[in-house]
């Protein structure tokens, strides 16, 4: 059976028509990206609830807060690089310190517009948001479970940020399936020899690890952590227990993101080595996005040889 593949960004082009429809007071405001991520969907059905601000995130995220205090629904929505870089200052003052619920809705995050180069390659956002104290953090791994978070952000206390991505890629959950909340991790696969957590598009190079290591006699157990923050911090220390030993695959530069989280999450409580995999200290560049995955060892190989080096220094 061929495995359906669509983009955590498709994601957000579809939940806009159910969500204008089931909340009235729901309103979309855009930085002129509405072609690229879907929102002009919502635009056509519902264009009294809907305000293109043009090229100006900063000004998009005090309108988002504004919406928000007078007791609207927000979604914010922008290409992951202009909406954290541009408008951290706003995101921070307007929305983040008040604790002002407004999902936002970054698209093309990591290394998915490839020749745009490296002022679009968002590979720090994690760590911006993830700063910030009581900002929900979400890096879903395929269609479904963008779209599920999506529709039940605007619902949840709190602001949110929701990465997504232009790379297709193969669906793991479906429609039904419908758990997903702050706090919240998957295990997709249970083993004990090492724990992979993993976010976003390395969710499917874990499992492509895992396959590989099973091959090996090493029974990896892949956990899904869509939650960056909160972390599900049981799901994550349960696992080391049995493991002994961690790595942590991400789309993201080392510092600041998913890794560090998890790092400092085990050195508090349950003291086991961990390697990473993701962007070593660099910013993006030029190239197809496939290359640049190999290019930054973003890939299920590298995920098998940190593993295999994990499970040496495991904790016995």
């Amino acid at each position: 059976m061929i495995t359906p593949e669509k983009s955590t960004r498709d994601a957000l082009a579809d939940a806009m028509g159910s969500l204008g429809s089931d909340f009235a007071d729901l309103w979309v405001v855009d930085a002129d990206s509405g072609s690229l991520s879907g929102a002009v969907g919502f635009a056509e059905n519902f264009p009294e609830r809907y305000c293109n601000c043009g090229m100006a995130e900063q000004q998009m995220a005090l309108l988002a807060s504004g919406l928000s205090l007078s007791g609207k629904k927000v979604i914010a929505v922008s290409q992951a690089s202009f909406l954290v870089g541009r408008s951290y200052d706003q995101i921070r003052t307007a929305v983040a310190i008040p604790g002002l619920p407004v999902t936002f809705a970054a698209t093309h995050a990591g290394v998915s517009c490839g020749e745009e180069g490296a002022v679009t390659q968002m590979i720090e956002d994690l760590a911006l948001t993830r700063a910030l104290p009581n900002f929900q953090v979400f890096a879903p791994s395929d269609y479904w479970s963008a779209r599920h978070l999506l529709e039940s952000s605007i619902q949840w206390e709190g602001p949110a940020y929701i990465r997504l991505g232009r790379i297709s890629l193969p669906v793991i959950y479906s429609g039904s399936d419908r758990d997903f909340s702050p706090g919240g991790g998957r295990m997709l696969i249970e083993g004990t020899g090492v724990t992979i957590c993993a976010c976003g598009i390395m969710v499917h190079e874990a499992l492509k690890a895992a396959e590989i290591l099973s091959q090996q006699d090493l029974s990896a157990e892949v956990i899904d952590c869509y939650s960056v923050q909160p972390l599900p911090s049981q799901v994550i220390l349960a696992s080391v227990r049995r493991t002994g030993c961690c790595v942590v695959a991400e789309e993201h530069v080392s510092r600041g993101g998913l890794g560090e989280a998890v790092a400092a999450l085990v050195a508090r409580n349950y003291p086991v080595p961990v390697k990473f995999v993701s962007v070593e200290d660099r910013f993006g560049q030029s190239g197809k996005t496939e290359e640049l995955r190999e290019y930054y060892g973003l890939t299920g190989n590298e995920v098998v040889s940190a593993a295999v080096q994990a499970w040496t220094m495991r904790r016995r």
